[in-house]
């Protein structure tokens, strides 16, 4: 039953840009390297492909900056995809000194999948632990920005953590049920219930609403 609902739910919470406004192909000069045709290339950027716990596949970048401490992992609002956030992200990392990973939710610009509550859950854990594995990313040099609906998946991951350096939510929202009605209490079927779990978020949170 809750499995329906959330499908239900999903269908008035997610907006993929359709068609994409990117695709993926590996690079003719680099066998096994990705890149994106659509966005300009730069040797910082390395794009990838990420399995989840759900059996989708994901596509991530990740901005790397010389001089950087601190990896911002961006999960982006709705009706948005990596294409259109690329030059966004390449620009926060210049300007903040910082490295950065965005990556798509399963079912928006090339992952697969459809975008669900439980899905964006795994796409987050995927980005997460390719930070870890990959980068060497410690979660005290790590802060956690999401926007509008990625406020969701953002809140879910950094209340299972102990040691972030910092979580920001960009015009997060309270839960799915309450964008809609005005409502005071959390119900068994509503989606991104962050009102009950950002109290067991025990890092520094900055909301921005704009």
């Amino acid at each position: 039953m809750g499995g329906v609902t959330s499908s239900i739910a999903a269908k008035f919470a997610f907006f993929p840009p359709n068609p994409p406004s990117y695709t993926v192909v590996e690079d003719e000069s680099t066998p096994g390297r990705l890149v994106i045709p659509e966005v300009p290339r730069r040797d910082e950027v390395d794009i990838l492909k990420l399995r989840t716990r759900r059996g989708n596949e994901i596509v991530a970048v990740h901005i790397k900056h010389p001089k950087a401490s601190t990896t911002l992992l961006y999960s982006h609002g709705n009706a948005a995809d990596l294409g259109q956030m690329f030059e966004l992200f390449v620009e926060l990392s210049k300007r903040l000194r910082i490295n950065l990973m965005g990556y798509d939710y399963s079912g928006y610009g090339q992952s697969s999948g459809k975008p669900t509550e439980c899905n964006t859950y795994a796409d987050i854990e995927a980005a997460y632990n390719c930070l870890r594995e990959q980068y060497g990313v410690k979660d005290e040099q790590l802060i956690l920005y999401g926007q509008s609906v990625g406020s969701g998946p953002t809140v879910d991951l950094a209340s299972q953590l102990t040691n972030l350096r910092g979580v920001v939510l960009h015009s997060p929202i309270l839960s799915g049920m309450r964008v809609l009605y005005p409502v005071k209490r959390t119900y068994w079927f509503d989606i991104y219930k962050n009102i009950d779990k950002i109290g067991m978020v025990n890092c520094p949170v900055l909301i921005i609403h704009v």
